[in-house]
Parts: structure tokens; C-alpha cells; sequence
């Protein structure tokens, strides 16, 4: 029994790493402006590129772990992960930077998905297996609020590349850890793997976001939309077919009949979408609105993500009350009002009201992770965790970047749209992201800066008005999906096995 939780304990610690360093980063953007020259555009390749690499590799780093052993994947990832970091803290220009976080998610890729196919193998009793799915998504949740308090504080002290040196020291304890405590276990009879089903999936989620990117930030009737996103799409059509036809698929699609699987996959990524918009929102709003210190902003948002850990623990006793389809639709109604409530913000703020609103959305996004997470790993077999577990982390990086990317772009957008200059202050930076425009007033007369200041950030909260009313909507219209989607499921899911 202690092996068990000691297990969970490095799986944990490894997952807490990986959502800390989705949001570290956050904090950083701003000074990225001034420190490296980066561009609007390039702050959100900075921002996603981490979840591009991993959503694109995660469905092969998951077969890939159930074939060679998710042990061994986890270790080589997180020596990955160690190196990566430190290429990335000293990258000496955006380009670099933007390749860098490539090379982190790619690592990522190799690390995720073995974290949940080894909880599931490891916990084979049902309500175990619950409660060690809510805390490892509690912890998840956590590190969605650790990472701006890391950032900040490094950020008070030191340059930006300072908040991935941190990734050192804990991928070492996760390398000797796991090492020590981690079973193997691998599918006994895994066969080989596709080339093919690997290139198509990779190209197609890749194009895909990549077209979705584009679209929102500069319209759809675009070339360099428009061929992306059809190719990508046809790649991931030609994907699907192929598996299933093949013997050994790198996804099951059989899974996909399971409405329990499908409705869990669904609402999981619209909650990221939403999750992790909300703290590149914070961080913005905290710092360039209110005018906090990046360690100030970080404490801030810290109470919403412990609220998720909370969420994920609570998570098990709720279902035996409300059923798993009632605790997800509550955990999406709950997060869905907080963003109505962001999207009452101004320049000046109450922040017990906001405190209140922080604690029931990050509450709701935990109670929404742990039940679908539970959801999918029930119904695949144990043999092919490592596939499973890499389906859900693909729906879960997809939502995180889409949120940068769509809900970021909304954000930017409005706040362009709605960016009154005062008269003979240069547009072009200013226009470019609220950030540009107090670079920009800090280099004019005090005057003509504070009429700048003041424009911006009225433009950057009716920016927040219109993302907040956004995504609350959106939360909305999933919960009542997920009432339906998950109708019937039985409040406790057996181990269930498939046929291969």
C-alpha cells in the first residue's frame, strides 16, 4: 500500500512540473517585450508552441510508453525535460525561444501520459483508482497556480529564464525517484508501431491548431489558413480510417463508441480552454492593469488553483451524491460563473469578490478534471493506459493551446479595436498589445503617457469583458452537453476490457 501512494507521489510531482511550466511562463510575457523586442504574434508563439509540440506527439508518446514501458518513457522524458529547460532559460531571441519551447513540449510529450497510465495500473480497485485520479489532477490543478508564484518571485529577483531553471531540481527528485519506487508494466503483446498513423497524426493536430491560430488572430479568407487547416483535417480523417483498419492502432477508435469516453474527452477540453485562458488573463490584468509586481499578480490567482487540488479531492464523495454527470455539469456551471464575474473587471478592483470568484471556478475546473479523467481510464483496458491516457492528455494540451490561441486573440483583438491613441502618440507598438502601449507612454512626456496608460487599459478590460462573457457561455452550453453525455454512467465505473 505505501508503494502505491509513493507511485502516485512521483506521478504527481511530475504532472505538478509539467501544468507549472504551462503557466510560469505568463508572468514572463511582458518583460519578453522589452528584454527580447518580441512581437504580439510571437508572444503567443512563445505561449503555445510549449502545447502545440505536446498535443502533436502525445498520441505516439502514449502507445509508445505502453510498448517499451511507461517507467522507462517517464525517465527518459524527464532527463529530456531537465535539458530542455535549461536551453530554454538562456535563449537569446525570440526565434530561439519559440524553438526552445518546442523542444520542452516535445520532452513534455514523453512525460504525461505515462503519469496516468501509471496510476491506473497501479490502483486497480475502482474507488482507489478515483481517489488517486483526484489527486493527481488536484495536483495538476496546483501547478496552474504555483507557476505565477514561482514566476513572480523569481521575476522580482532575476531575469525571465530564470523561471525554467526550477524545472532542474524537481526533474532530478522525479529521475531518482522514479527510478527507485516506479513498477514497469508495459502491454505484453504490443506489436509495432505505425509510421505512417505517427506522421498523419502529428501533421494533422499541428496544421490544425495551427490553422485555428491564424484564423482568429487574422481572419479565416486566408491562404495560409485555409490550405493548413484543410490539409490538416484530411490528414486526421486519413488517420482515423487507418485505424481502424489496423490490428495494432495507435487509437482505438473503438473507444470513441463509449459516450462516457467521447462526453469525457469533449469536456475536458472545452475546461482547459477555459482554464488556461483564465491565467494568461490574470497575468495580464494583475501586472499591466493593476499595476502589481509579477510576485504580487502570482499570489493573487494562487487561491484558484488551490481550489481546483481541492475540487479534484472532493471530486469522488460528490459522485456517490450527484452522480458523474451531475458533478461535471456542476463543475462547469461553477467555472462558467466565475467568468461571467471576470467579465465585470475594471481598472479599479475588489479583490475579496474576485477571491470568491477564483475559489468556485478553480473548485469546478478540479471536479470536472478528476471525474472525466476517471472516466476515460475506466474504460479503456490497463494494457492500453498508456494510449488512453495519451488521448486525454492530447484533448487536454489541444484545449490549453487553443485557449491561448483563440481566447488570447479575442482578447487582443478587442483590445485593438477599442485602443483610442491620444493625439501624436505612435500606433504601431502601441496597437501591437497592452504591454507595446506602456512601453511606448514610458518613452513620452509624462502627460501625452498617462492619456496613453489610461487608453490602453481601458481598451485591454473591455477586451476582458467581452473573453470573460465568451468563455462563461461556452462553459455553459458544455455543462448542459455533459449532463446528457454522461447520463447513466454508473457512479462506479469496474475495470473494463476490450478485445483487440
Amino acid at each position: 500500500m505505501t508503494r502505491k501512494w509513493a507511485c502516485l507521489a512521483i506521478a504527481c510531482l511530475a504532472t505538478l512540473l509539467l501544468s507549472l511550466d504551462m503557466t510560469v511562463l505568463h508572468l514572463a510575457l511582458p518583460r519578453l517585450v522589452g528584454d527580447l523586442g518580441a512581437t504580439s504574434t510571437q508572444l503567443l508563439w512563445i505561449g503555445d508552441v510549449y502545447g502545440f509540440a505536446l498535443a502533436g506527439l502525445l498520441v505516439t508518446m502514449g502507445n509508445l510508453s505502453d510498448r517499451i514501458g511507461r517507467k522507462r518513457l517517464l525517465l527518459m522524458g524527464a532527463a529530456a525535460f531537465g535539458a530542455a529547460s535549461a536551453v530554454t532559460a538562456y535563449a537569446p531571441s525570440p526565434e530561439l525561444l519559440i524553438a526552445a519551447r518546442a523542444l520542452l513540449g516535445v520532452a513534455a510529450a514523453t512525460i504525461m501520459p505515462s503519469t496516468l497510465s501509471i496510476i491506473r495500473n497501479v490502483f486497480t480497485d475502482p474507488a482507489e483508482r478515483t481517489a488517486a485520479i483526484g489527486v493527481w489532477s488536484g495536483m495538476s490543478a496546483a501547478g496552474f497556480a504555483i507557476g505565477p508564484v514561482i514566476g513572480g518571485l523569481l521575476l522580482d529577483h532575476f531575469w525571465w529564464g530564470s523561471v525554467f531553471l526550477i524545472n532542474l531540481p524537481v526533474m532530478a527528485v522525479v529521475l531518482v525517484g522514479g527510478q527507485l519506487v516506479l513498477p514497469e508494466s508495459r502491454d505484453p503483446a504490443p506489436g509495432r508501431i505505425d509510421l505512417p498513423s505517427v506522421a498523419l497524426s502529428f501533421a494533422g493536430v499541428v496544421a490544425v491548431i495551427y490553422a485555428i491560430k491564424e484564423a482568429a488572430h487574422d481572419g479565416l479568407a486566408r491562404f495560409d489558413v485555409l490550405v493548413p487547416g484543410a490539409l490538416g483535417v484530411a490528414a486526421l480523417v486519413v488517420f482515423c480510417v487507418r485505424q481502424a483498419r489496423l490490428p495494432e492502432p495507435l487509437i482505438d477508435v473503438r473507444l470513441f463508441r463509449r459516450r462516457a469516453f467521447t462526453a469525457s474527452i469533449t469536456t475536458n477540453l472545452l475546461a482547459i480552454f477555459a482554464m488556461t485562458a483564465m491565467s494568461l488573463f490574470f497575468a495580464w490584468y494583475f501586472q499591466l492593469v493593476l499595476g502589481w509586481s509579477p510576485l504580487q499578480a502570482g499570489l493573487a490567482g494562487l487561491p484558484g488553483g488551490l481550489s481546483g487540488a481541492a475540487g479534484g479531492i472532493l471530486a469522488g464523495r460528490l459522485i456517490r451524491v450527484l452522480g458523474r454527470n451531475g458533478v461535471v455539469a456542476l463543475g462547469l456551471t461553477m467555472t462558467a460563473g466565475s467568468f461571467f464575474f471576470y467579465g465585470t473587471l475594471g481598472q479599479q478592483l475588489s479583490y475579496p469578490a474576485l477571491l470568491v470568484a477564483m475559489v468556485v471556478g478553480g473548485m469546478g475546473i478540479g471536479l470536472t478534471f478528476t471525474v472525466n479523467n476517471d472516466n476515460v481510464l475506466a474504460t479503456a483496458p490497463r494494457d492500453r493506459a498508456g494510449a488512453a491516457a495519451a488521448i486525454s492528455e492530447t484533448a487536454f494540451e489541444l484545449g490549453g493551446a487553443l485557449g491561448i490561441a483563440i481566447l488570447g486573440t479575442v482578447l487582443t483583438t478587442t483590445y485593438r479595436d477599442n485602443l483610442v491613441l491620444p493625439p501624436g502618440v505612435p500606433g504601431d507598438a502601441a496597437r501591437e498589445s497592452i504591454a507595446g502601449a506602456l512601453t511606448t507612454a514610458a518613452r513620452l512626456p509624462a502627460g501625452q503617457g498617462a492619456q496613453l496608460v489610461d487608453a490602453a487599459r481601458t481598451a485591454f478590460v473591455q477586451g476582458v469583458h467581452v473573453t470573460g462573457f465568451t468563455t462563461g457561455t461556452v462553459l455553459l452550453v458544455v455543462a448542459v452537453l455533459a449532463l446528457a453525455g454522461l447520463r447513466g454512467v454508473p457512479k462506479v465505473i469496474q475495470e473494463e476490457v476490450l478485445t483487440h
